[in-house]
């Protein structure tokens, strides 16, 4: 089925990470690459988080995490997913996260982890292929 809307992807940084660069280059590559964009800003709360990308109607949530508490935040925020009927939303994971904990975020409903590194044009076709297909309501 072919997608009649653009994909809508959600930007967060949640904790207390104060370093937004990447997220906001993250954010601007897939704005150019015609997807809509939601940047929440810094220090979001995974309850936070899940709130906008239910109220958005988002078909993925990129959350970008430099502070090490990716073993706590990550699984929360799919676990919130999950809690309110939203589990269809593709999660990816951006940041410094270490090849011991990549399994993890997995188990708990990541679908792609994007260390330091990785092109855009990676995390773009990435995100083209996983979405599932939304069709507008008619």
């Amino acid at each position: 089925m072919q997608r009649t809307t653009p994909i809508r992807v959600l930007v967060a940084k949640p904790g207390l990470d104060g370093h937004d660069r990447g997220a906001k280059i993250i954010a601007r590559a897939l704005r150019d690459a015609g997807m809509e964009v939601i940047y929440t800003g810094l220090r979001q709360t995974p309850e936070m988080i899940v709130h906008a990308a239910i109220q958005e109607d988002v078909d993925c949530v990129g959350l970008s995490i430099l502070s090490g508490a990716h073993n706590a935040i990550v699984p929360r925020v799919t676990s919130l997913l999950k809690e309110r009927g939203a589990a269809d939303i593709l999660v990816v994971v951006g940041g410094t996260i270490p090849e011991q904990d990549i399994s993890f975020l997995k188990s708990q409903g990541v679908s792609a982890i994007f260390g330091p590194g990785t092109s855009l044009d990676g995390i773009i076709q990435f995100i083209r292929e996983n979405v599932k297909p939304h069709t507008a309501a008619v």
